[in-house]
């Protein structure tokens, strides 16, 4: 009995570890191409975001860390969108586009969200853990990586850093 306790105490303190892992990189790599469809139907592409600063977001409905993040993004995205922020939400949910769109109004999400399908994720490897954070710049490279939940004031940080560039 002892050593089963001690099993799931183990095991309870390397999931919580494990959740709390925050990793993140400078990279400088060229973008994917890529081309995926909002919520609405529209063809969203890489080429749709030249000359702006690009977070695309990788996150599910049903990751805490995500959703805790939603808000940041949602005030980041409205502050500096006319400077030239851009925010791309791709939900990994396996969710209809109704489901999803249903949870993005209600969460009052104002940037461009679309379910992420395995050509995308391929394409972006972002890992094995949600959120995951890749900052594009101006010329379509790969400036940042982060996995784990990025807060706003981080979020406005790296915006001004690569928009100043």
């Amino acid at each position: 009995m002892k050593n089963a306790l001690t099993m799931l105490i183990a095991a309870v303190f390397l999931f919580a570890a494990g959740a709390a892992v925050i990793e993140a990189q400078d990279v400088d790599v060229p973008a994917p191409a890529f081309t995926v469809k909002d919520l609405q139907g529209n063809a969203i592409s890489l080429a749709d975001y030249k000359g702006k600063i690009l977070f695309v977001n990788f996150w599910a409905t049903w990751c805490p860390p995500c959703r805790a993040e939603i808000p940041d993004f949602i005030e980041a995205f409205k502050n500096n969108e006319s400077k030239g922020l851009e925010i791309l939400g791709l939900s990994v949910d396996k969710l209809s586009p109704d489901e999803l769109r249903s949870f993005v109004t209600d969460a009052k999400m104002n940037y461009p969200v679309a379910l992420a399908d395995t050509k995308i994720v391929g394409a972006f490897q972002p890992g094995q853990y949600i959120p995951a954070t890749i900052v594009i710049d101006k010329k379509g490279i790969i400036r940042h990586r982060e996995v784990g939940q990025m807060d706003g004031a981080k979020l406005v940080q790296l915006f001004n850093k690569y928009n100043a560039e």
